[in-house]
């Protein structure tokens, strides 16, 4: 199934990220017809930006529902496929809402001791020093947008203990499309909302790096 609408949401985005010279290493959409959902998978590498963070990724999650509910309530939306589906106006309640992703990818090695001198978990305890400082920062941050953050943590052991051989923060937004009424209300909207994502994406990136420098072990 073919979604228009995402589709010329996808090249808006594509669009801003080139305008702001954004170097971006992989930029991928998927399409699930069993589940009747598409996306888009964005990866940007951060080795000259950030000391700890290795990369940044965007997933913009979107289906035939909420491709359905935004034809509907756009002008100029009669040829678009989905309307033609009578089966289709059941669907019409859902509100277009774009899911959004945001996860930050930090190096396990730059982040804990590589030989620590004792035998212990003290390099999980210490990592969750930084962590906690982190949340703590980036929940003042983001506290106008009412979302969900948290840690993804992938633990191993060796010869010293316990560590951390993944980290990822994840931050989960939502762009509501419900108020535009034309395309191009869309496109505005979406380019605000990418360039204050960005902004925010930066933000926790340097306090990041800022709370790792002055905790990390």
């Amino acid at each position: 199934m073919e979604y228009p609408l995402f589709n010329s949401i996808v090249h808006c985005i594509e669009k801003e990220l080139e305008n702001r010279d954004i170097d971006v290493t992989s930029f991928r959409t998927w399409d699930e017809t069993k589940i009747n959902a598409s996306g888009l998978e964005i990866v940007i590498q951060l080795e000259n930006t950030s000391r700890y963070i290795d990369s940044l990724m965007i997933n913009f999650d979107w289906d035939r529902f909420r491709e359905y509910s935004l034809a509907r309530k756009l002008n100029g939306m009669d040829q678009h496929p989905l309307l033609n589906l009578e089966s289709d106006k059941k669907i019409s309640s859902i509100p277009p809402i774009l899911d959004v992703e945001v996860g930050w990818v930090f190096d396990p090695q730059k982040t804990q001791e590589k030989a620590p001198k004792k035998v212990g978990n003290h390099r999980i305890e210490s990592a969750g020093k930084w962590m906690d400082q982190i949340n703590k920062e980036i929940n003042e941050l983001l506290l106008a947008d009412d979302i969900i953050t948290r840690w993804h943590l992938e633990v191993e052991g060796d010869e010293h203990g316990k560590y951390l051989s993944a980290i990822h923060l994840l931050s989960y937004f939502q762009f509501s499309l419900s108020e535009g009424s034309t395309l191009e209300d869309i496109h505005s909207y979406i380019n605000r909302k990418i360039q204050l994502l960005l902004y925010k994406t930066n933000k926790v990136i340097k306090i990041a790096d800022e709370t790792i420098d002055k905790l990390a072990a």
